[in-house]
């Protein structure tokens, strides 16, 4: 029974899947754009090190200051480092940090909403209640109070995101329960007598998986935002590892002397990255939920 919960491309030979997927993606030409950017970005998480021309660390105070050139292609800054190879290896702590802080969110919060959502009664009230109490707070504001509190490291940086994304998953998660658990198949189940784990496991959770995969993406996007704000106000990655954010701020005094270049590169990566997981996000909630794709 749980097999009809499957997505109709997972239940099809390799040739027939083949096919599956490539009509989707034809039907769907933004999906092959947002995808193409965010493996761009993976790859450069991935591989940062090997393809950074220069060390991101290395002070050579000859070079100093330096406009973009062939040689640097974002210029250098006040202590001859290279632009361009802080930006590539800062993507490892932005990446990291969106990945491992919506991975927080998403395994406490789709717990939580699952089991709310199922189980209902005074559980789904108190739950509900600490998700509302998450909420009443700002989310950057609330992530800058944690990290504050914990101290400025990357991994307090992860933790203080990761507690910030969890209402938003809580909340889709139970609504999501709320609207399935009623159907047939699930009364089904319980006539069996299949447990509870089970049929919120291989049978619920199947059915609200689409909805989460477009809430993590979106996530992703804001916790690459969120992290570069932390990193601007000192609570992130410490000197002299590269950081966006870090870099940002450290390089704004030189802005009146038209010293462009050094905020320019981090800035530009914070808003590709950031557009990438959000045009693949939106991307995956007009194909995945019918309700809103966008006629023609």
């Amino acid at each position: 029974m749980s097999g009809t919960t499957l997505p109709v491309a997972l239940r099809l030979g390799r040739a027939d899947r083949a096919t599956a997927v490539r009509s989707f993606l034809r039907r769907n030409p933004r999906m092959i754009v947002g995808g193409a950017l965010v493996l761009a970005w993976l790859f450069i998480f991935v591989f940062a090190r090997a393809i950074a021309p220069y060390d991101p660390i290395k002070v050579d105070v000859a070079n100093a200051l330096l406009p973009p050139s062939s040689a640097h292609f974002l210029g250098t800054d006040d202590l001859g480092r290279d632009v361009f190879s802080r930006v590539l290896v800062g993507s490892q702590v932005s990446l990291r940090v969106g990945l491992i802080s919506v991975a927080i969110g998403f395994l406490f919060g789709v717990s939580l909403g699952l089991a709310a959502g199922y189980l209902g009664g005074t559980f789904d009230l108190l739950a509900m209640r600490g998700v509302d109490a998450l909420l009443a707070f700002p989310a950057l504001v609330l992530a800058i109070a944690i990290t504050a509190a914990l101290g400025p490291k990357i991994e307090n940086a992860m933790i203080a995101i990761g507690i910030v994304a969890i209402p938003a998953y809580a909340r889709l998660t139970r609504g999501q329960v709320l609207a399935v658990r009623a159907r047939e198949f699930i009364v089904a189940a319980r006539t069996i007598g299949a447990s509870p784990l089970r049929i919120i496991l291989w049978h619920i959770f199947p059915n609200v998986v689409n909805s989460l995969i477009v809430q993590a993406t979106l996530s992703t996007a804001f916790a690459i935002l969120a992290e570069a704000a932390l990193s601007f106000l000192g609570l992130g990655p410490q000197p002299p590892d590269p950081s966006w954010g870090q870099d940002i701020n450290y390089s704004q005094r030189y802005l009146p002397n038209l010293k462009w270049w050094m905020s320019v590169g981090p800035g530009l990566a914070i808003f590709s990255a950031v557009f990438a997981f959000n045009f693949l996000g939106d991307a995956l909630r007009d194909a995945l939920d019918p309700r809103l794709r966008r006629s023609g």
